[in-house]
């Protein structure tokens, strides 16, 4: 089912592309166009989309919370069947020893919990980010997730953000929901891309970045979401393989943004919101 707000993902295979920038410039548009915008930042272990708008992570909204296995030996007959059950592979059993859990790969999805037929495995309560609102302009919000520090997984971050986003979008009759993805094709990025309506996979013309498009537009093909592309520093190299890749996945070039000095300086003081360039 459609979400009744429009979501639209701002992603890419490769760090360093200039998805933030799309993200923000891609709003700037819509203003323009008198459309009333949410820009979720969902590259929680590293935000910076506060920080291109020059604002500031103040006091958080709301707090994220998971739940993690914990333990009770005094009902745990060392079965085995919790590590078996594990998907994530986070839990590790000698033999004949009782069961260890490893917080660093574990999703908090509570099969473990669920599938012990003694009781002995508990869910423990436990912080993992916050969520932050800044007001940019009268119809311009920005939500910015935030994971705690050396947290491994950050999906449910990811998850609780983007939902936080889009109740907040539905309650106040928003018309679009911008989602700023991390880089790359992790679950994370799964969990930011998945039943948005469309998504802007931001490249560069090198090869890296050719790489890294074909695996995004992969990913998105495997969601099942709609995808363009967008071509940032146009003229600084080779795009006859972005072209390629393009041609393979029958998708045109969305937009071809040539460099700019003019963009890299406001970039650097926090003023992209500033700059004169339509998407």
């Amino acid at each position: 089912m459609k979400n009744e707000i429009k979501t639209i993902a701002i992603t890419g295979g490769k760090g360093g592309t200039g998805k933030s920038t799309i993200a923000i410039l891609l709003s700037k548009e819509f203003l323009r166009r008198r459309k009333r915008i949410i820009l979720c930042d969902c590259d929680v272990e590293c935000p910076n989309d506060y920080l291109l708008l020059g604002q500031r992570l103040k006091k958080p909204k709301k707090k994220v919370y998971a739940h993690f296995p914990k333990l009770n030996k005094r009902k745990c007959r060392k079965c085995g069947l919790c590590v078996r059950t594990c998907r994530s592979n986070a839990i590790f059993q000698a033999p004949g020893k009782y069961p260890i859990f490893i917080k660093d790969l574990c999703s908090g999805c509570g099969a473990c919990w669920a599938i012990c037929p003694h009781g002995a495995i508990e869910a423990e309560k436990e912080e993992i980010g916050q969520i932050f609102v800044n007001r940019i302009k009268k119809d311009f919000y920005l939500i910015t997730g935030q994971a705690n520090p050396g947290l491994e997984e950050t999906g449910p971050v990811v998850t609780k953000t983007k939902k936080f986003a889009l109740d907040f979008a539905k309650d106040r009759n928003f018309d679009y929901l911008i989602i700023d993805t991390a880089a790359g094709t992790h679950c994370p990025v799964i969990s930011a891309i998945l039943d948005c309506d469309l998504a802007y996979c931001v490249t560069e013309p090198t090869p890296m970045g050719a790489h890294d498009l074909n695996l995004i537009l992969d990913l998105c093909k495997k969601l099942k979401v709609k995808s363009k592309i967008i071509l940032n520093q146009a003229n600084l190299g080779d795009k006859k393989n972005i072209e390629k890749i393009a041609k393979k996945y029958r998708i045109e070039i969305e937009k071809a943004i040539p460099y700019s000095e003019k963009l890299a300086q406001a970039y650097s003081r926090g003023k992209l919101l500033e700059v004169n360039l339509s998407l």
